[in-house]
């Protein structure tokens, strides 16, 4: 039978006398010691289970286990594939914004966001008084004939884009001031977005589209 010196040194290191390290190293490993059961281990050491001497080397040998595991735990590292996308390819955690796109000509709507209906009417009715669009409705109130403009659906990414930029700005106020009135839901609809178009040879084209909830 050969002792394993390296065993029985570290046995020793750990704590364990010369006499029993010397016994658990005979032909075996740190790993051939761990595996093996505490009869067995009383057994080679010739010692009773209850022995003062036994379980402090049962404690060593378990805490060398546990350690172990520990130390591989601590290495374990674990990534995302969001994360390790967001490393890679930055531009994936960055929203598309269409306005940006040099093929989109620059939208706006009239008005700020967060006014009133009367200050909608008087921005959007001197807006669009070349096209002559306001009229007398049945009840003698004057309206715009804001229907009578080209449609554009309420889930454009363009309208959208608008939307989520002022309701930022809104959410900001709201923040800052508790007395400040927020946007009702839907707000934009029924709103109208002016479409400025500049071209090198034409110069600029101006437009106006009314924002709606379907087709």
């Amino acid at each position: 039978m050969v002792v394993k010196s390296a065993t029985k040194k570290r046995l020793i290191e750990l704590g364990v006398s010369d006499e029993y390290a010397h016994k658990l190293a005979t032909d075996r490993n740190m790993a051939d010691i761990k595996s093996m059961p505490a009869d067995e281990i009383a057994k080679i050491l010739g010692i009773a289970k209850d022995s003062e001497s036994f379980t402090k080397i049962m404690q060593i040998i378990a805490d060398q286990g546990n350690r172990r595991s520990r130390i591989k735990k601590s290495k374990k590292i674990t990534i995302s594939s969001k994360a390790i996308d967001e490393f890679d390819r930055p531009e994936i955690s960055i929203r598309f914004n269409p306005l940006n796109h040099v093929l989109v000509p620059h939208q706006e709507l009239l008005g700020d966001a967060n006014i009133s209906p009367e200050e909608q009417y008087g921005i959007e009715r001197d807006e669009l008084s070349p096209w002559g669009l306001e009229e007398i409705d049945e009840d003698g109130e004057p309206r715009l004939a804001k229907e009578l403009l080209p449609k554009v659906l309420i889930s454009d990414p363009v309208v959208q884009s608008i939307k989520e930029a002022a309701e930022l700005i809104d959410n900001a106020a709201l923040a800052a001031n508790p007395d400040h009135r927020p946007l009702a839901a839907g707000w934009i609809a029924d709103r109208v977005l002016k479409v400025i178009r500049h071209s090198k040879s034409a110069g600029s084209a101006v437009a106006y589209r009314l924002i709606v909830e379907g087709s």
